[in-house]
């Protein structure tokens, strides 16, 4: 096999949980090769470098083995060589390791109130960070 589809490749390979997540990545132009945005319906093949803006990272990868089947996280490995830049990289291990910290609530207290989520927001986030949802925080241009 020398090509496959791109949504199903970034599915095959474990960069997105589902098919749908990769297809819509492309669909909202946050998948690029060479700069240039790529439909779920584009091919990809050995030796392309390919461009993903996902949650708020933007990651590299060159393709080094193409598959359509989704297989382990072990024998996806060496389909793919991760080229993003170690700021990229850094950034996101502090993300991923402050997202695996649990908040502390005393016994008895109940559900956060509205309010209570909207305090623990306050200083959990950036004051100048935009909450809304809509808003695309990728830019490669």
């Amino acid at each position: 096999m020398d090509k496959t589809r791109i949504d199903k490749w970034l599915w095959a390979v474990r960069i997105f949980k589902s098919r749908t997540l990769a297809a819509d990545a492309c669909k909202n132009g946050r998948v690029r090769l060479g700069g240039n945005l790529l439909k779920a319906s584009s091919f990809v093949h050995k030796g392309d470098l390919i461009s993903v803006k996902k949650d708020q990272f933007n990651l590299q990868f060159k393709v080094i083995e193409i598959i359509d089947k989704r297989v382990s996280a072990k024998l996806a490995e060496p389909c793919y060589e991760n080229q993003t830049s170690s700021e990229e990289l850094n950034k996101f291990k502090s993300w991923f390791m402050a997202a695996r910290v649990h908040e502390y609530r005393d016994k008895g207290l109940g559900r956060p109130t509205k309010k209570d989520r909207r305090e623990i927001d306050h200083y959990k986030l950036p004051e100048d960070e935009n909450l809304n949802p809509s808003v695309d925080f990728f830019d490669f241009e």
